[in-house]
């Protein structure tokens, strides 16, 4: 089981490898809160899975040693076997699925070790991982159904005790459990007053399903950005954690995650992966009362594939407002479009895109289709430009 003593000695084990990450006060980021992140993107590897997988990997017996050790991950955890391994002279595999981002699998193979490409998602680079360690007899590393991992990611729940120590509410991504399981146990044992909440990608809500349902399940599939959480199954040992330790656990959408990739990237100048977004994301849409309260969310991870990078800032200017999408129908006369412009750009809104279409069937004979993409300030503003549009005749198609 995982002890109190064991979380000290991991934090011991620890103190001269992993980065003693900042808790960030974010002034007026959520309202009506005193906001804080524990940023621990800014950790060695880019994410908190470091600190379990040197913690187990630094007390495992010198004939697991000798053996190899394997690992299954979506990416953060393999960069942390593989580092960990090097550190500790050990040859190391790790089975990543296939669509894993770039970044991530070529990151693990720069630390040294042997990487596996499975098809499918994590819970597919699981099995192939056991297969392996049956075949050739190698050491497990469980990314999250372990104690001794659990115990590597519960310092992170000693750090923010010591470096804000009135804190009332913690928000933890969840995948598997681990991180939550580990930094619930330490918290609930020194400051039981602080509700420590779970936060799962909508598309990914398998410890949100076992909690709600008091039973471990499996979803038939999952799909999101956010790579890192992206788990079918939790742990058993992770579950039952969560089912003694953790206060509540909430959902947000992909909208919500890439807004406040977004956000953090903008205000706060830091890289958050879909992964370490979800934290924020939940205190940023109020998914729980968070009025008067010292908060910290822990940003887990920043490893984004730069490509990626590029749709989620997509999707989050449109979620916060800042670009909307519209169509409206022209007759097809000279000047109309440019009369048309003219009414846009009068209420300061900057045009990205125009799609001038008289082959659309949605218009009628003698008319045309066109197609907008705009930057405005807020949904306020976009509010604004409809109304004024539609005040000057115009019919508004929202895309």
């Amino acid at each position: 089981m995982i002890t109190m003593d064991m979380l000290y000695d991991a934090r011991r084990v620890l103190s001269p490898v992993a980065n003693l990450t900042p808790v960030i006060p974010a002034k007026g980021f959520v309202p009506d809160c005193r906001f804080y992140f524990k940023a621990d993107c800014l950790q060695k590897t880019g994410a908190f899975k470091l600190r379990g997988a040197y913690y187990k990997i630094a007390t495992l017996s010198d004939e697991e040693k000798a053996r190899g050790v394997i690992a299954c991950s979506a990416g953060n955890h393999a960069q942390g076997v593989a580092f960990a391994s090097r550190e500790e002279g050990i040859q190391a595999t790790i089975c990543i699925p296939e669509g894993a981002p770039l970044s991530k699998i070529e990151a693990t193979r720069s630390y040294g070790a042997h990487v596996v490409l499975v098809d499918g998602v994590y819970d597919d680079a699981y099995n192939e991982a056991c297969r392996l360690r049956d075949e050739k007899g190698l050491t497990f590393i469980h990314p999250f159904n372990d104690y001794r991992v659990m115990a590597g990611q519960g310092t992170i729940g000693l750090e923010i005790l010591q470096q804000l120590p009135d804190v009332d509410v913690i928000l933890v991504p969840i995948g598997g459990g681990g991180l939550i399981a580990g930094l619930a146990y330490a918290v609930k044992n020194l400051r039981p007053s602080c509700k420590i909440i779970g936060v799962q990608a909508a598309g990914a809500p398998s410890m949100y399903e076992s909690i709600r349902q008091n039973r471990i399940i499996t979803l038939d599939d999952v799909d999101t950005i956010a790579d890192g959480i992206k788990v079918k199954t939790p742990g058993d040992l992770t579950f039952a954690m969560c089912q003694t330790y953790v206060d509540e656990v909430v959902t947000v959408t992909e909208d919500e995650i890439a807004a406040a990739i977004l956000a953090v990237l903008e205000k706060q100048k830091l890289v958050a992966e879909g992964a370490g977004a979800v934290a924020i994301a939940a205190a940023m849409y109020r998914k729980l009362e968070l009025a008067g309260k010292t908060v910290c969310a822990l940003l887990s991870g920043g490893n984004v594939d730069v490509t990626m990078l590029e749709r989620i800032i997509t999707h989050g200017l449109a979620k916060a407002g800042r670009t909307v999408s519209f169509a409206t129908i022209l007759p097809d006369h000279p000047k109309t479009l440019a009369t048309f412009l003219d009414a846009v750009s009068s209420l300061g809104v900057n045009v990205l895109e125009v799609n001038h279409e008289r082959s659309n069937m949605q218009a009628p004979i003698g008319s045309c289709v066109v197609q907008m993409l705009v930057e405005t300030r807020n949904h306020g503003h976009i509010d604004e430009l409809f109304a004024h549009l539609r005040r000057q005749g115009y019919v508004i198609i929202p895309r």
